[in-house]
């Protein structure tokens, strides 16, 4: 049995990976990274950044991307459950503009593999949730950009009853039609 299932999304090159999970009265182990494995599922990138944010119920942050020295990132919660989404800002893909949710969790210890190119943003579905996220860039705060959480074109349906709680940059963010874009 392979250490990683990999699981197809709307979006060909954002895929979800379920880690085989080793669960006995005492809990459970699970390799949340091995960098052979991810190369057999298809990411091959050399990750630079580990990130860890805690969020309350109802939190919304992104959506992100940077359009200089550009981000992939391998997302995971392992408290909580968020909804994870990425959207598609490459200009040249047949899906730009595209977007795809996935539901990760600490209970279904699945990641989510968002590659350089496309927005990144979640919102929290539980009480709190910690996300842990690798990056395959560092952070630049003067390259990065934000999406308009609730783009009337994007139209993301973030699986929510009433508004989110969002950051005052995140407020500020653009409309997909006025976005930097990549090629």
């Amino acid at each position: 049995m392979s250490a990683l299932k990999k699981i197809a999304t709307s979006l060909p090159e954002v895929f979800g990976l379920e880690p085989r999970v080793f669960g006995d009265e005492r809990g459970f182990f699970l390799e949340s990274y091995n960098q052979r494995t991810m190369a057999d599922a298809g990411i091959r990138e050399a990750f630079v950044q580990d990130n860890h944010s805690c969020s309350s119920r109802s939190v919304l942050r992104g959506l992100h991307y940077q359009v200089k020295q550009p981000q992939g990132k391998l997302v995971r919660v392992v408290e909580g459950e968020i909804l994870d989404v990425a959207v598609d800002m490459r200009r040249s893909s047949a899906s730009f503009g595209r977007w795809e949710a996935v539901r990760l969790s600490g209970e279904n210890h699945r990641m989510l593999w968002i590659p350089v190119g496309f927005a990144h943003g979640f919102v929290v579905l539980s009480e709190k949730a910690h996300v842990l996220y690798k990056a395959t860039d560092f952070y630049a705060p003067a390259h990065e950009r934000t999406l308009a959480w609730n783009d009337s074109q994007v139209k993301i349906n973030w699986e929510i009853d009433g508004e989110p709680i969002v950051s005052a940059k995140d407020q500020r963010g653009l409309a997909f039609s006025d976005a930097e874009s990549f090629e």
